[in-house]
């Protein structure tokens, strides 16, 4: 039966469409596992040793089940918040091509078995982040924080933070500095990243009873907290190459990446553009995969030199 709460306004189809696998696909929150994917490849490349690519590619597929696990664990819980946004209402439970019991199913069964996968095939270290990124996602961002407060976002990014650790952990079978500062980077990035989307939705984020921070504490509010979350984050991706774990390749790209960022930081704060927040969201994705390019690609450079302790 369709959930009625989801189709309010809207015209009951006397039989629930069968999903398709498109809509399992988009269960799976492709843009965002996208990201992931790739930061918890970083960490792999980066970790000290070698790993069998057959290894490796298990490893990064568990990482992909498992962010995708997490996002239909999500849209299972949060369908009826998506059902009110014009971002998310097309989404397949809202949209009324799934039940909200057979996203349920299929993001646990995808859970159990990341897991069970990682620890199997590659270190009970690497299965143990991973688990831990799920729980956290699922149980303390999704069910706890997202509805509760609107430092849900900053607390909640350390479930996006975690990958390059499950990488490196996957590759090494211990967790090393540059990992941790990997993590630090993307947790820092979270805020201005999605305050930047908040500020662009905050109507639709008060419409579906999100306390998010541009509904709780203004507009405002949130511009500062933007440029006081930049102005942390954009010298903290210079922490690699401040700490000797990348060239000055990597510093070079980085920084004047980081200038880019700064830039349209200020334009948000500042408030006198309506799209700067929009600018700012679209960047920041581009930022973060830069940034994590830049790492490999310092690497592929200096290739053979001296790198610290615990770095590969």
């Amino acid at each position: 039966m369709v959930d009625l709460s989801l189709t309010a306004g809207r015209e009951i189809p006397a039989e629930l469409p069968v999903a398709g696998a498109r809509d399992f696909w988009l269960l799976l929150k492709p843009r965002v596992m996208s990201l992931v994917v790739f930061t918890g490849l970083v960490g792999l490349l980066l970790a000290p040793g070698t790993m069998h690519p057959v290894l490796a590619l298990t490893a990064l597929l568990c990482i992909a089940l498992g962010a995708g696990a997490a996002g239909a664990i999500n849209m299972w819980y949060d369908a009826d918040i998506d059902a009110r946004m014009r971002r998310t209402r097309a989404r397949p439970i809202p949209a009324g091509r799934m039940t909200r019991g057979d996203a349920l199913a299929f993001g646990s069964v995808l859970a159990v078995a990341a897991v069970l996968m990682m620890g199997l095939f590659v270190n009970l270290l690497a299965a143990g982040l991973l688990a831990a990124t799920i729980g956290f996602y699922v149980f303390i961002y999704t069910m706890w924080l997202k509805r509760r407060t609107p430092q849900n976002i900053v607390i909640g990014g350390a479930a996006g933070a975690l990958p390059p650790l499950i990488g490196w952990a996957a590759a090494s079978g211990e967790i090393g500095v540059l990992p941790v500062i990997l993590f630090a980077i993307i947790f820092f990035w979270t805020p201005p990243h999605f305050w930047a989307l908040a500020l662009d939705r905050a109507k639709e984020y008060a419409a579906a009873g999100v306390p998010m921070l541009p509904v709780v504490a203004g507009l405002a509010a949130t511009r500062r907290q933007i440029a006081l979350y930049s102005l942390i984050y954009v010298p903290l991706t210079l922490a690699p190459w401040a700490g000797g774990y990348s060239g000055p390749l990597y510093g070079g790209l980085v920084a004047l990446l980081g200038l880019g960022f700064l830039l349209l930081a200020g334009m948000v704060w500042r408030g006198t553009s309506a799209v700067a927040p929009r600018r700012l969201f679209g960047y920041s994705i581009l930022h973060l995969f830069l940034v994590f390019a830049a790492l490999l690609a310092d690497r592929a450079a200096t290739a053979g030199a001296a790198w610290p302790a615990g770095v590969g």
